[in-house]
């Protein structure tokens, strides 16, 4: 019955997305965070005292997030079993990030339609941490198509991963380390100590999901009658053309079923970042490619569920 449950939470994402005026528990965790953060974060502090401070956020933050849901969990089991499922399928549904991730994506492609550059800088400026307000269309394509491809795991398969590992409060838990992930997880003068407990643990949390990504947008790219041989190649090949530890391998997956390149130079808050290429013999990324990506982003985020599914039956 409990695959039931987590195909019902999957198929209400794909329909519904995140509502905007919906309470979501990605916001309340952010919130945590960036309220522990001004308690914990000492900019003259000495770096071990930083690195420290970061620990306590992790565990605060992780130990909070987990304690908290166990306990809406039991609350909701108490007053009736048809409730405890119920919620636990909501806190699923709000979990996952795949409706929400192609509508971000369909904005800026709505935008590069419409000729309106500056609009579809500021959408993409909206789901991507690099400065937009000099790309053309072609980067702005580009920098769409990685972050469908990345967010993938993030957002869809890296959750799922964990839900079916744990229930719903391991996946609860994995969402609180992605989001202290991409709200201190950065190598700059103010995170470098303080996020680095942060992005690590989030390279391990999502160790498994982005390997497994490979193998999902293959067969996605072979079901969309994509180059998926090609998915597999480059994919396998340029698994490390990235600083982070996963984000190529569902980058390079993408860039080879489509046939493009991603990576390169990109600018960070205000510093340039001389990323290497990922597929770099393929060409240059069109608005095409968003709307490839969206479909073989649904096709992956399926056959993910599928799989993890299908494993849990087995076990």
């Amino acid at each position: 019955m409990t695959v039931l449950y987590w195909l019902s939470a999957f198929l209400l994402d794909l329909k519904l997305g995140d509502p905007h005026h919906w309470p979501h528990p990605v916001i309340w965790i952010g919130k945590l965070i960036s309220a522990s953060e001004r308690w914990l974060l000492k900019a003259d502090a000495a770096p071990q005292q930083q690195l420290l401070a970061g620990l306590v956020l992790w565990c605060w933050v992780v130990g909070l997030s987990v304690l908290v849901c166990l306990g809406v969990l039991f609350l909701a089991a108490a007053l009736h079993p048809l409730l405890a499922v119920l919620v636990q399928v909501v806190i699923a549904y709000q979990l996952l990030a795949t409706r929400s991730l192609a509508d971000a994506a369909h904005q800026v492609l709505d935008a590069l339609n419409s000729g309106s550059l500056a609009d579809s800088r500021e959408k993409l400026s909206w789901i991507v941490g690099r400065d937009t307000s000099q790309l053309d269309e072609t980067a702005i394509a580009r920098a769409t198509v990685e972050t469908v491809a990345e967010n993938t795991v993030d957002g869809v398969i890296a959750p799922l991963f964990w839900l079916f590992i744990g229930g719903i409060p391991a996946m609860v838990a994995y969402k609180a380390v992605n989001t202290l992930d991409s709200m201190v997880g950065y190598k700059n003068d103010k995170y470098r100590h303080f996020g680095f407990v942060s992005a690590r643990l989030d390279d391990l949390a999502n160790w498994l999901p982005a390997r497994l990504s490979l193998m999902f947008f293959a067969i996605a790219a072979l079901l969309l009658k994509l180059n998926w041989q090609q998915a597999l190649r480059i994919g396998w090949r340029d698994r490390r053309n990235h600083k982070s530890p996963n984000c190529a391998w569902p980058e390079a997956a993408v860039a080879g079923a489509l046939g493009m390149r991603m990576g390169g130079p990109n600018v960070y808050f205000g510093e340039v970042v001389d990323k290497p290429w990922i597929g770099g013999e393929g060409r240059d990324a069109t608005p095409q490619d968003i709307q490839l990506s969206v479909q073989l982003m649904y096709a992956a985020a399926a056959i993910s569920f599928g799989c993890f599914a299908a494993v849990s039956l087995m076990f």
